[in-house]
């Protein structure tokens, strides 16, 4: 599975149990580079996903444990690195601004791995958004 994730400059994820941020253009680059694919997340974090699209977004509480190779895992409130023998890959987009938080990364979903790819991009609400692929 591939792991997704958005991050603050500290690695922050959530503040108070909520998503620090969100933004339209983010969703829409993840929901290009699913394509056709899969792209599981629980339904608190469906609620931003209100884009139609070719995109197959599945539901589930335990949607880490379900998801197959190649998937890609939108996690906002989970400790995705409790999954890590099944983690092929970690897509992280950074906000690039220093948010509260409360709910950090955890780094080991990173170790071992090199980053692949860099792209940075405007967002709808934030001036530069860098998204990092890690393999």
């Amino acid at each position: 599975m591939i792991v997704v994730v958005c991050v603050d400059d500290k690695d922050g994820m959530m503040f108070n149990h909520r998503r620090q941020s969100q933004d339209r253009l983010l969703r829409a680059d993840l929901l290009t580079l699913v394509g056709s694919g899969r792209l599981w997340m629980n339904a608190y974090s469906r609620k931003q996903f209100t884009e139609e699209t070719g995109t197959d977004i599945v539901i589930a509480e335990n949607f880490l444990e379900q998801a197959a190779d190649g998937d890609y895992c939108f996690v906002e409130d989970l400790d995705a690195a409790l999954w890590l023998p099944r983690v092929e890959a970690v897509l992280v987009y950074r906000w690039n601004r220093h948010y509260p938080a409360d709910s950090y990364l955890n780094h080991q979903l990173l170790e071992g791995l090199a980053i692949a790819d860099t792209k940075e991009f405007a967002g709808s609400s934030h001036e530069k958004i860098t998204r990092e692929l890690y393999r």
